[in-house]
């Protein structure tokens, strides 16, 4: 646990009382344990394989969520690493999360407000954003506190996300010359208490303006060929391809445009990394930084024996990954094969390497994520991650025990 485990959570009760969402929701970026993959997956296809072969169990295995996560947030669809077949996750296989209600809004009533610093205030009905041009998107979404705990390991999934892009609007819209920011509202909202006041919040992140024209940024509508689900924010959300889950707003109802800075719940309270920096003349600094784009990461998912040898599979995402490189034991690193995805820029990498010159007893394997700019996915050990005291933002290299017979 960090230093801050002792203090009062979002809820008002102390962490250890019992279990708010911000501790529910990842705490550390040391290793951690994932399931391992006990069925058939398209790992081995994608390798060419015609058989999956034997699994081998890791030893280390998360423990089960605790009886309190579940009665409070449910089984948030999690991902079952035992389980995956698909390279995009089925819209009833995808992990969901919210953090108010979760409104309900027929179609027909449907309206996208766009306010603030713009020429021309406008409103968009759902049939309006149809009838605009459509463009998709291969896109992982993870969750900001995936791997927090040992037992939140599937807070992820890859879908085709549908709908238009959001610069052509804003540009028409026409963005005053001293627009800072793009705020987005979510229909889902709640009761807040900020310095004795109460308050009804709706559910609010922001981008810049620069960030908010990127060409990929959709206002999605489909998800997989279909209407969004209610719980990924039918009739409309935002898609932020390459960012955390946070940032990609569902149940959309209002885009603001602000000279400001946006300082909603989300962007100060929440969601926020706390980390200790070291500066140069060896003074350290406390920094808070917002959740934002996803950091290179990858997993072992599991270990296969087929035809004579031992296989490793596994997957990486959080950006335009380069490679994949695994270590077994103390050894050196190793590339593995990227054997589908690498043409796409934000969904994830699945990858195997032929394990060579295995030997009996027990083994850890190791990997790393590299991203085209050159960014390593850090050990456990790496500043970064050991002095980070909140649990977002959790992508340090995971380190698998596993026995050979």
């Amino acid at each position: 646990m960090t230093p801050t485990n002792k203090q009062t959570n979002d809820t008002g009760i102390h962490e250890g009382a019992s279990l708010s969402r911000r501790d529910f929701l990842v705490r550390g970026g040391s290793t951690l344990a994932l399931l391992a993959m006990m069925d058939s997956s398209l790992f081995a296809q994608m390798a060419g394989a015609a058989d999956d072969g034997e699994v081998i169990p890791f030893i280390d295995r998360p423990p089960a969520a605790p009886e309190a996560a579940v009665k409070a947030y449910g089984e948030l669809n999690r991902l079952d690493w035992q389980k995956l077949t698909q390279w995009i996750t089925p819209n009833d296989q995808f992990f969901t999360v919210s953090h108010y209600n979760r409104p309900v809004i027929k179609p027909e009533e449907y309206k996208l407000e766009f306010t603030g610093l713009v020429k021309n205030q406008k409103t968009l009905t759902l049939a309006e954003l149809k009838r605009r041009p459509r463009q998709e998107v291969i896109f992982t979404l993870e969750c900001a506190g995936n791997h927090g705990f040992e037992w939140f390991t599937g807070g992820i999934g890859t879908a085709k996300w549908a709908g238009t892009p959001l610069a052509p609007i804003l540009q028409e819209a026409g963005l005053k010359p001293e627009s800072l920011e793009v705020v987005f509202f979510g229909a889902d909202a709640g009761d807040e208490e900020v310095r004795n006041v109460n308050m009804r919040q709706e559910f609010s992140r922001s981008l810049s303006v620069s960030d908010a024209l990127r060409p990929e940024v959709l206002l999605c509508y489909e998800m997989n060929g279909e209407p969004l689900p209610h719980e990924h924010g039918f009739p409309v959300r935002l898609i932020v391809p390459g960012w955390y889950g946070v940032a990609n707003v569902k149940w959309l109802s209002r885009i603001d445009v602000t000279d400001r800075r946006w300082a909603g719940r989300f962007m100060t309270r929440d969601y926020v990394t706390i980390r200790e920096e070291v500066l140069a003349e060896g003074k350290t600094v406390w920094t808070q930084k917002v959740v934002g784009p996803a950091r290179v990461k990858s997993i072992t998912a599991r270990v296969v024996f087929l035809g004579g040898r031992y296989r490793i599979e596994g997957a990486a995402w959080g950006g335009p990954i380069d490679r994949v490189e695994v270590r077994v034991d103390n050894g050196p690193w190793v590339s593995a094969t990227i054997t589908r995805g690498k043409e796409q820029d934000f969904a994830w990498k699945f990858w195997t390497l032929d394990w060579i010159g295995v030997t009996s007893g027990e083994h850890t394997i190791t990997s790393r994520a590299v991203g085209r700019q050159g960014t390593v996915q850090p050990s456990a050990e790496d500043p970064s991650l050991t002095k980070k005291h909140t649990y977002w933002e959790s992508n340090g290299q995971i380190t698998r025990r596993i026995r050979i017979a």
